[in-house]
């Protein structure tokens, strides 16, 4: 007797664009005295949405990937140029460090320099906000109003850089044109890739047995949106009695895992079901609809502007000397 069961998985209507704050921050760090330790000295680090995203430090002089979906942008050639950002910046924090501790009277010891800057988007309002933090030792040194383009330190010894800073019409500029632009340009764009990557992906199914007695739950994850699944748990008579077959129907494409006996995960390895069966997990349909007006709009803003960054732009606003 071939039993069926027929589970149908319908998730509301989702895009990544939809009703929520996105968040796209760079930190770069610079260490003095810690080398001895196997600490880089330097180290960058990107995230999307508190994920991070890329990193590099001054070990491996190397931007490396954190996401499957990254791998993409990493074949790009705006990688190797990435990569030599990061080398360059990595320069001017080891002098940067040098001045500090020459202005804070200091000789020797541990100490940091950092700078945050980045960008917050609300897709629903449209409206976004940049910032961008300086540190020394894990004590405020100076910031930036976005809005305002001016400088503020938050200790005596940030006043010469800060009026160096505020002199530099060109930096201040650029920094303009990034937060107003560019910042959003780089967010949706890696939006789109991580939504790109997940669809890509598709969902994975598999037979968890916790112990022989226990039930066998068919899994199936790795939907998009992230934190979605679908579980049909097999009491242990119906297992034993009828024939499963798992099939998940995803927007793209129809898998249909053949899953036997020997392919349950158990905490009991050697334990092995009980007849030849396959495990049935209905239809699980995902729809992921994308709200391509904004991309749209912010597309046509960067072609009337020009906002696609370019090398020398970029030495401005992605960090510079004390």
């Amino acid at each position: 007797m071939k039993f069926i069961i027929f589970f149908i998985y319908v998730p509301f209507v989702y895009s990544v664009f939809f009703s929520e704050l996105h968040s796209f921050i760079t930190t770069y760090t610079g260490i003095h005295g810690m080398t001895a330790a196997g600490i880089p000295e330097f180290s960058a680090v990107t995230s999307l949405d508190g994920q991070q995203i890329d990193y590099y430090d001054s070990i491996t002089m190397e931007l490396i990937p954190k996401q499957p979906w990254m791998q993409e942008f990493a074949s790009k050639d705006m990688w190797k140029e990435d990569t030599d950002i990061r080398q360059y910046v990595q320069l001017v924090y080891k002098n940067n460090i040098d001045v500090l501790m020459e202005r804070f009277s200091q000789s020797h010891g541990v100490h940091t320099y950092q700078r945050r800057y980045g960008c917050v988007w609300d897709a629903k309002t449209e409206e976004s906000h940049g910032f961008d933090e300086y540190a020394y030792d894990g004590e405020d040194f100076i910031s930036l109003g976005v809005k305002e383009r001016r400088y503020t330190e938050s200790v005596l010894q940030a006043k010469p850089t800060v009026q160096k800073w505020s002199d530099n019409t060109a930096q201040l500029g650029s920094l303009k044109r990034y937060y107003d632009h560019e910042c959003v340009y780089w967010l949706i764009y890696f939006l789109k890739l991580r939504k790109a990557g997940f669809k890509r992906r598709g969902p994975e199914v598999s037979l968890l047995q916790k112990l022989p007695s226990s039930p066998v739950k068919c899994h199936a994850t790795g939907f998009y949106p992230s934190k979605k699944s679908a579980i049909l748990y097999v009491p242990l008579d119906d297992w034993k009695k009828n024939q499963y077959a798992c099939v998940v129907e995803h927007k793209t494409e129809t898998i249909q895992t053949i899953l036997t006996d020997d392919e349950i995960k158990s905490n009991n390895r050697t334990t092995k079901a009980y007849s030849k069966t396959l495990c049935v997990m209905g239809v699980l349909i995902v729809i992921v609809l994308v709200i391509c007006a904004l991309v749209q709009r912010k597309r046509k803003q960067r072609r009337k502007f020009n906002l696609v960054p370019s090398d020398s732009d970029e030495a401005l606003y992605i960090d510079k000397g004390l």
